[in-house]
This record gives structure tokens, sequence and C-alpha cells, in this order.
């Protein structure tokens, strides 16, 4: 079991709420994830999520966690099953995404005060989630959606917390976050294959400070005037 320092899933909720963007980690060599980590850090991002379709994803949680900065948060991705949520919270994730929703997978992360972001895609899905104990819901896959979606479905939902991942680019950033989105989950967009493929992790580096920086100019733009 990891000995990182844990926080409460309320203390690692508002960190991600607070950073507003969860970088996506889905390579296929394991080899390059840690490199794609210092290059989201340095870019400003403090949730990284490393999916389980990544070799040796387990393992590597278990490696990064006690390595990150207290200020950072390392969570799983692609969690589809409860005993693949709790060996992903023993080897250090605090935060669990999945693409769809299962409440077995959010009784654990209940169970063990680690945050759930289960995977819907429809109003009734989003609102069962919620009422499953959900902390937030990812919105998957938001490529066919768009901005507009998440607005809609807040108008008689507002007390749910809206996560869109797929479909997030360095173009309508800052409009999923107007209309309501609490955070984003971004992959490819952020994480580029090609430049990680190539060991360019700068490109990485200047994706997350654009995303941070969108994140940060529309919650600007969205607040009220005095």
């Amino acid at each position: 079991m990891s000995t990182v320092a844990r926080r409460s899933r309320s203390e690692v909720l508002h960190e991600i709420e607070a950073s507003g963007v969860v970088a996506v980690i889905r390579v296929r060599d394991p080899e390059l994830v840690q490199g794609v980590v210092d290059a989201l850090l340095a870019g400003g991002v403090r949730a990284l999520e490393i999916t389980m379709t990544v070799p040796r994803a387990v393992e590597l949680i278990a490696q990064i966690a006690p390595k990150l900065p207290p200020e950072f948060l390392l969570g799983a991705g692609t969690v589809i099953d409860a005993q693949t949520a709790r060996q992903v919270i023993d080897a250090g994730a605090r935060f669990i995404v999945s693409p769809v929703f299962k409440r077995e997978v959010i009784d654990v992360c209940r169970e063990r005060d680690v945050v759930s972001a289960p995977g819907c895609f429809t109003p009734t899905e989003i609102l069962a989630a919620w009422e499953a104990g959900a902390d937030v819901v990812k919105v998957f896959p938001a490529t066919a959606l768009g901005p507009g979606y998440v607005k809609d479905v807040l108008a008689p939902l507002p007390q749910v917390k809206l996560m869109p991942t797929g479909g997030v680019t360095k173009e309508n950033a800052g409009d999923w976050i107007k209309a309501g989105a609490v955070a984003l989950g971004v992959g490819t967009s952020m994480v580029d294959a090609k430049a990680v493929a190539d060991r360019r992790f700068g490109v990485v580096t200047e994706n997350a400070r654009h995303f941070i920086d969108a994140v940060k100019q529309a919650r600007e733009t969205a607040k009220p005037k005095d």
C-alpha cells in the first residue's frame, strides 16, 4: 500500500475544481509516462490521471505518487470495476475516473474517501451517478455534445458538478468553463501522442500552459461585474 500522505475526498475535490484541468495520460510506452508527468507539472497542471490502458498502470501510479510534491494530485482513469479501484487507491491514486457509471466503483471510492468521477452521457445517467455519490460527473464522450450541452443540463440540475472529457480542445476550453463545467478532462489535445513519442515534452508543457490559462481567463470573464 502507498505511503503517500492522503488528503480527504473533499480536499482533493476542492483542488481539482480550483485547478480546473485534469490531464489524461494515455500513452503506449510506459517508459514515457514520467517524462509526460514532468512536462505537465512544468506547465502548471496539478491533477494527473493515468489510465488503465497504459501498460503497467498500477505499478506506475505506485512509483510516481510518492515522488509528487504535495500540491499535486495523481489519479487513475478507465477504472471500470471495484477490484481495480481498490488496487489503484492502494497504489496512491487520490481520484478515480471511469468512462462509464459503475455504482460499485463509486461505492469503493466512498468507502476509501477518494474522489469518484464516473462517465455519463445522458441527463438520466448524470443524475443517477450523482445520487449514487459521485463527486464529479465526467460528461463522456463530450466530442459530439459541445459546451451548450453542459449549460442545458445544469439548468434543471444546478447541483451537479460536470467535467467534460473528449472533445475539449485549445479552441473551446474556455467555452466549457463558461457553460458551467467545474473542470476539464483533457487528453490528446494536451498530451500530444506524436510529440511524446518523439520525446518533445516541451510541446506538452506548452499545451498544458494553454489550457490552464484558458480556464483562468474563462473564469475571470464569467465573474459577475460589480
